[in-house]
């Protein structure tokens, strides 16, 4: 800022109480610090040319929101570390309501802080720490933050906690889903572990689809120790705002490799607890709306219409036969004749064309799109951006500013496109992808390049909007810490520590008391001995949740078949320990409920006779692995389930022959035993398979007769 600002923001220090909404609270102020550069950038190349805290949003830019949620809870101070883009975002907010000495303004200092080399946001907080400018209680958010929820209720129970022991250093706001999630950020899940009756956090994780293996290990000895009520959420919205005190600025000085104020601040403080002895607290917000742009899947996911409501501003022209649908139109825009605009953002100053189709997109200020041409959820930046007649724009696509393509150009799903360089640079025009009159090329990060594959931020830069297919659902999250591995037969798990009560919010497919190593395996045969416990449950709904499961963890076909074979024989195990015959046990298991037998046959087995072989030895090591059967019961529990599955036409005398002749049957403990039990169901069908080779010989004589 000028001298004359600064100046201004020193005499404005003193003032105490004020317009803003912290009168009532004595001399106490509350301070804000607000990070705009968010160090893992996934909205390249947009953000290269404009910071992201001005990048518009439902052509208001994101800081507006941001500063107006601070204003509604009371803040006086705020402090902003703006990056490479300070100049931009001074020059903005000096000419906005909230600049300093403004009539509008509810802030006694709003100042800008400029820090050198800063790489992380660990070094910006490090270097608040050292200028001391942080005096009591100060509310942490981000330049992307969009939220309308009311601090008031959280800032008094943190005050209270605080005085209470100094020790309490940290609350972190969450955000309940208001109906079952359908993940608003599928790359990446936050896993809080919070007691349910003081409200404090015992452990953070994060869980991505690049992981190999999608649970989150909970640490049982800490668990056990606080002896208390605990939720694992893996559904909450985290928009990252922190209420914090000076003592937590205090523990990123003294933690130098820590960068990320969730993955390495959170997680780290949390594991150490016992070593620092700080406290830190979760208040999950049910009411109210708070979420931050952090990429593009967000972005697009930050505002929401209903259908069929459109919001123009004044000076709109729109054609008389265009369709608006969904959609926000700013001024002095036009729509031509035979367009169809559904659930998209247009800014101010665009032309749209004759017979355009704009879906699920964002069209900013100053963008012009031809006749004829298609745009599909993506962004295109603007600032003179011109796409041609006839031209094809596919889902994913970023085109930044003042892109042009000619005419009957198609950009390919997830292209990105831009003027510029990673830095900056104006790049040559690549007229074979663009057209002749091109201004523009494909973008190349060479962070991409650097990026490891088990980085959850390389998910979010290169899938832009195709992320979907990579989501998985709260169920394959495990909750206790475990060495012991799977076994077979999908047994029981050990229970939680003493004194705890797991109130996880998962589904039937991963039982609260599972252990930290359970996986697609054992989350997947509880599910379905549930369900095959029911004589009155519909079997097609525990298959859709199954299939859930599956896409959630990536199942692979040799797992699906493993664990649907478990689930058969533990149950028909069940019914024979129950007092049924073999035959009889095998007939309920597969008969009992309704679409059991289709959903073994089209999940479990498949078609093809490899499919059917290598179910045959996955039932035989199921059953080997059932502990409470001795091997002679096990072999004919397994005769009658194969004959049971033979008579259902799931498996064919092929498939049967083929594991018989298999050397993996007579492979393991008990398994040649086992074999030899179903000796008499084989000859059965090699008999019944001459007598039919037979029979059609004789139809082949009485032809040729």
């Amino acid at each position: 800022m000028s001298t004359q600002k600064g100046k201004q923001s020193a005499a404005g220090k003193g003032k105490k109480g004020g317009k803003a909404g912290g009168e009532g609270k004595g001399d106490e102020v509350l301070q804000a610090v607000i990070l705009t550069d968010s160090f893992q950038d996934r909205f390249k190349p947009l953000s290269i040319e404009t910071p992201r805290c001005l990048l518009p949003l439902a052509n208001v830019p994101l800081i507006e929101y941001t500063l107006e949620f601070l204003s509604m809870n009371g803040v006086q101070e705020v402090y902003l570390y703006c990056g490479p883009h300070t100049e931009e975002v001074e020059a903005y907010i000096s000419k906005s309501r909230w600049a300093l000495g403004s009539r509008t303004s509810p802030f006694h200092i709003i100042q800008f802080v400029r820090v050198a080399d800063a790489n992380s946001a660990g070094d910006i907080l490090r270097d608040l720490d050292k200028r001391s400018i942080i005096s009591g209680d100060f509310v942490l958010v981000h330049g992307d933050l969009v939220s309308n929820i009311s601090l008031q209720p959280i800032l008094e129970a943190h005050r209270k906690r605080r005085e209470a022991n100094a020790d309490n250093i940290m609350t972190v706001v969450l955000k309940a889903p208001a109906l079952p999630p359908p993940d608003e950020n599928p790359g990446h899940h936050p896993v809080y572990v919070v007691d349910t009756k003081t409200k404090r956090c015992l452990q953070y994780d994060e869980i991505h689809p690049l992981q190999s293996e999608h649970y989150a290990i909970l640490d049982p000895t800490v668990l056990d120790e606080l002896s208390a009520d605990f939720e694992v959420r893996a559904d909450l919205i985290d928009p990252q705002i922190d209420i914090c005190t000076p003592a937590a600025l205090a523990l990123w000085s003294d933690s130098f490799d820590y960068e990320m104020p969730r993955r390495d601040f959170l997680n780290g403080v949390l594991k150490d607890w016992e070593l620092n002895g700080k406290c830190i607290y979760a208040e999950i917000i049910e009411e109210g709306y708070a979420a931050r742009a952090t990429s593009l899947p967000m972005y697009e996911s930050a505002y929401e219409l209903t259908r069929g409501g459109n919001y123009l501003e004044l000076d709109v022209t729109l054609a008389n036969d265009a369709l608006i649908a969904g959609s926000v139109i700013a001024r002095k825009s036009a729509v031509g004749d035979g367009s169809t605009i559904l659930n998209t953002i247009i800014g101010r100053n665009c032309k749209i064309g004759k017979n355009v189709k704009i879906t699920d997109s964002f069209i900013w200020d100053g963008t012009t799109i031809g006749d004829n041409t298609t745009v599909t959820r993506s962004i295109l930046a603007g600032a003179g951006a011109t796409i041609g007649n006839n031209c094809t724009v596919e889902e994913g696509c970023v085109l930044s500013y003042g892109v042009v393509t000619g005419d009957g150009i198609t950009i390919e799903k997830n292209a990105l496109i831009s003027k510029v360089d990673d830095g900056g640079l104006q790049v040559s025009p690549d007229t074979a992808l663009l057209g002749a009159s091109a201004q523009g090329a494909r973008f190349i990060d060479p962070e991409e390049d650097e990026l490891d594959e088990e980085d959850p931020s390389a998910l979010q830069r290169r899938l832009i909007y195709s992320i979907e297919h990579l989501s998985f659902s709260n169920s394959s999250i495990s909750t206790l810490a475990s060495d012991d591995d799977d076994s077979d037969d999908g047994g029981s798990r050990p229970d939680t520590p003493s004194g705890l009560t797991s109130r996880s919010r998962l589904s039937s497919f991963a039982s609260d008391d599972s252990s930290g190593r359970a996986t697609f395996h054992a989350d997947a045969v509880n599910g379905l001995l549930d369900a095959l416990r029911d004589p009155t449950s519909d079997f097609d709904s525990a298959k859709m949740e199954f299939l859930g499961l599956r896409l959630a963890n990536d199942a692979s076909e040799s797992a699906v078949r493993k664990a649907v074979a478990v689930t058969l024989a533990r149950r028909s195990a069940e019914l024979v320990e129950s007092g049924l015959e073999a035959s009889k046990a095998a007939e309920s298991a597969l008969r009992s409920c309704k679409g059991v037998s289709k959903f073994v046959e089209e999940v479990g087995v498949g078609e093809s006779d490899s499919d059917q072989l290598e179910f045959a030895v996955a039932l035989q090591r199921a059953v080997a692995g059932i502990r409470s059967l001795e091997p002679g019961k096990g072999g004919l529990l397994l005769a009658a389930m194969l004959q049971q599955l033979y008579a259902l036409d799931i498996l064919e005398e092929d498939g049967i022959l083929a594991w018989w002749a298999d050397e993996r049957a007579i492979s393991g403990s008990n398994m040649e035993i086992i074999k030899e039990k179903c000796r008499a169901l084989v000859e059965w069908l090699e008999n019944a398979e001459e007598e039919d080779d037979s029979d059609d010989d004789d139809e082949d004589d009485d032809d040729d007769e």
